[in-house]
């Protein structure tokens, strides 16, 4: 891959019934607080981040992610990972600390972290918000955007985790929904609430791509493209799909490689048919006036980096193979993608159950079978149930690394970052710690403005400088 990405992931909190409904809120604090002042994950923030974010709301952990409270539910930033295998790593680290924390409190069998976009009951969406470090200079003209928005509403074919019914949200400007038929089920479980194409406010107006200009580099030298449509993927090689096959296309894009005349005539409206197509043809209508297959127009994107970014590492070779293996099956062997496509193996044992059970698809037992599919506890999740083929056994098999809650990448920024977080869970320094720097006692600070380094050296020499406690700021912090 060779391109900075991190995955912001927001979980859902499930109790059992022998647990009080009103703690669904108190057990994400309960656990972020256990990772913080019991486990020593990382170190809590002593500052405001913002006026949503007061002290102790969260933190930088050892691994170099962050972990905090967003709204109520927990979110988990992955740290900057450089390779696609450590990106899949690292995002299956959030999962394994959340249960780590459930089991050391003894309530993994009353409390469920759920990995899902959706809420069954009250329509709300939690988000996987996906970040890819970009040159500066990279042309975001009209029809290069049109052509990079065609690539996110149709890869949902592969990387949509699948859900039961529907949302209809309102849009920005509170137009009542239109009616519409029953959907059953559909690939993606964001498409429903992708408002806008391309927009700045992300609660009120959720957009494909996020267009604030935050890069947390030098940005002189860097972007950062938001994204806000993609699933959170239960199967590990979804994930490697979803942001392989991206940061694919945003290399074409920076080469100059994108082709001008696949921008689809509605980019929202498209990623929502596509999602809810019974048929599974999935045609969408360009702006030319022609209409395709979302399959063939993966197919086209998959041909142009085949062309032109094969052999430039072997990680990207896997990704090529694989990208086309999944496009070729879809199609014509569905099965062999059980295990590797969250939405094919999520309907495949839904198709199992309502058949083997006679019940209709409006019955609310789907429901909490669709939710058990994402819970992240691997003796209870129906994910985990599932046994793939060998090709996506293999993959899946091989990510999950226990280290990755607790040592940082050893090739980006995040390395520096974890050493800082280590050097102040053992002093009572005032420190503030951010993505792209790290001060301590409020006036002496390190910036970091190049993801790509990793900061070992620099961080070692800030922080061995000799330094005096300020007993004030010490009685401030305790």
């Amino acid at each position: 891959m060779d391109r900075i990405v991190g995955i912001e992931t927001e979980y859902g909190c499930l109790l059992s019934e022998d647990e009080p409904h009103v703690n669904s809120e108190l057990w994400p604090a309960k656990v972020k607080n256990y990772l913080f002042r019991k486990a020593d994950a990382g170190t809590i923030d002593l500052h405001y981040r913002d006026y949503e974010e007061p002290p102790g709301n969260g933190g930088f952990l050892l691994n170099g992610g962050r972990l905090y409270l967003d709204m109520g539910h927990i979110e988990y930033a992955s740290p900057e990972c450089l390779h696609l295998h450590d990106l899949v790593t690292y995002e299956l680290a959030g999962d394994d600390l959340l249960q780590s924390a459930l089991i050391a409190l003894g309530a993994e069998d009353r409390v469920s972290f759920i990995k899902n976009n959706v809420d069954h009951h009250t329509g709300a969406t939690f988000g996987c918000h996906e970040n890819y470090l970009m040159r500066r200079e990279a042309q975001f003209t009209p029809p290069i955007l049109g052509t990079l928005l065609t690539f996110l509403a149709t890869r949902q074919i592969f990387t949509g985790a699948g859900r039961v019914g529907q949302s209809n949200p309102l849009a920005f400007d509170f137009e009542p929904p239109q009616p519409e038929g029953q959907v059953n089920f559909q690939l993606s479980q964001r498409a429903d609430h992708i408002v806008n194409d391309i927009y700045q406010w992300v609660q009120f107006n959720r957009a494909i791509i996020n267009a604030r200009d935050e890069p947390l580099a030098d940005y002189r030298k860097y972007r950062r493209l938001h994204l806000l449509i993609g699933d959170s993927n239960m199967s590990p090689y979804a994930t490697a799909l979803k942001i392989g096959t991206t940061a694919c296309i945003l290399s074409l894009l920076e080469e100059g490689r994108l082709p001008r005349n696949l921008v689809l005539a509605d980019a929202v409206q498209s990623t929502r048919d596509i999602s809810r197509d019974a048929s599974e043809r999935w045609l969408v209508r360009l702006e030319n006036g022609k209409t395709v297959s979302a399959v063939d127009v993966q197919w086209e994107f998959h041909h142009l980096a085949q062309t032109h970014l094969r052999h430039s590492s072997a990680e990207t070779n896997w990704l090529l193979e694989n990208w086309g293996f999944v496009l070729e099956a879809i199609p014509h062997n569905r099965q062999a993608l059980i295990g590797g496509v969250d939405w094919i193996t999520k309907k495949w044992l839904l198709e199992t159950f309502v058949e083997s059970e006679g019940l209709s698809w409006d019955d609310p037992w789907l429901q909490s079978i669709d939710l058990e599919y994402h819970n992240i506890d691997q003796r209870r999740g129906l994910f985990f149930s599932v046994t793939p083929g060998k090709r996506i056994a293999e993959w899946n098999n091989n990510v999950r690394r226990p280290s990755a809650m607790q040592v940082p990448p050893v090739n980006t920024r995040a390395s520096g970052r974890a050493r800082a977080v280590t050097f102040f869970q053992n002093c009572n320094f005032p420190y503030v710690i951010n993505w792209d720097s790290i001060a301590c006692d409020s006036r002496d600070f390190l910036v970091m403005g190049n993801p790509f380094e990793t900061y070992n050296d620099e961080v070692e020499r800030f922080l061995s400088k000799p330094r005096t406690i300020n007993l004030a700021d010490e009685s401030a912090n305790r």
